[in-house]
């Protein structure tokens, strides 16, 4: 159902004859525009075109790589399917509203033609012209609203059960998008975590490392303190005692 969808919107932005590139645009990963030009057998100037037309909506988006051997750059494309989703609903929206304005209008109004030139004309404009056509001088007839209408409402219909399906899909995409970003969430808490676990260490490793700095410090100003107070402690031969 997706994929029909984004062909849709694809026909709407650029036109049915390129449907088919919704298809290669609707992965996962970016795909390679080389590779979009040989899969729908155009060249890349016309598959960029079609992209860069499709960009202008903001319905895809790209990274770009640099051949290390070529030295240019080659474009990968894929679709935003949320931002996809939401222009086709913005877009069917604003032709169920049309439609009703029209059906409203048409079981409110009378309406007149001319058999002739199938030239149609409002009330009121029929009323100006008296009623007759201005290319032909045609007297005007009153048009037959029902099948119009009846084809209206069944347009109208079609569109909101494709409204309903489109917004489905949005909540389902929302959904991917919002596991997606959990578990990124989740991922920068263990990295952060990680972090702090890793700076934590840091500091007890450092605290560690200087207790033994002082530790050895005290060690080697108690020593030479110790000899010191020994050759105090050893009595001063006298004269005395060595002339005997």
């Amino acid at each position: 159902m997706l994929n029909k969808l984004l062909r849709e919107i694809v026909g709407i932005v650029v036109g049915k004859n390129v449907e088919s590139i919704a298809d290669l645009l609707n992965s996962p990963k970016y795909v390679n525009e080389f590779n979009i030009a040989k899969k729908l057998d155009i060249t890349i100037n016309q598959t960029r075109n079609i992209l860069y037309r499709v960009s202008e909506f903001g319905l895809v988006s790209s990274i770009r790589k640099k051949d290390k051997k070529k030295g240019w750059y080659t474009y990968f494309w894929k679709f935003e399917i949320l931002k996809c989703l939401e222009f086709f609903r913005d877009h069917l929206v604003k032709l169920r509203d049309e439609l009703g304005t029209q059906i409203n209008s048409r079981e409110k109004n009378k309406f007149y033609i001319c058999e002739r030139c199938s030239i149609e004309s409002n009330e009121e404009e029929a009323l100006l012209n008296s009623y007759t056509c201005n290319e032909c001088g045609e007297i005007f007839t009153i048009k037959d609203n029902e099948k119009i209408i009846k084809d209206l409402k069944r347009n109208y219909s079609k569109i909101v059960e494709e409204l309903k399906i489109v917004e489905s899909e949005i909540q389902k995409e929302k959904a991917i998008l919002e596991k997606v970003k959990q578990k990124e969430i989740k991922k920068q808490e263990k990295e952060t975590l990680k972090k702090k676990e890793d700076a934590a260490q840091k500091r007890k490793l450092a605290r560690e490392e200087n207790a033994k700095k002082k530790a050895a410090e005290k060690a080697i100003v108690k020593v030479p303190k110790e000899k010191a107070e020994k050759k105090k402690s050893v009595p001063k031969k006298t004269k005395s005692s060595t002339k005997k």
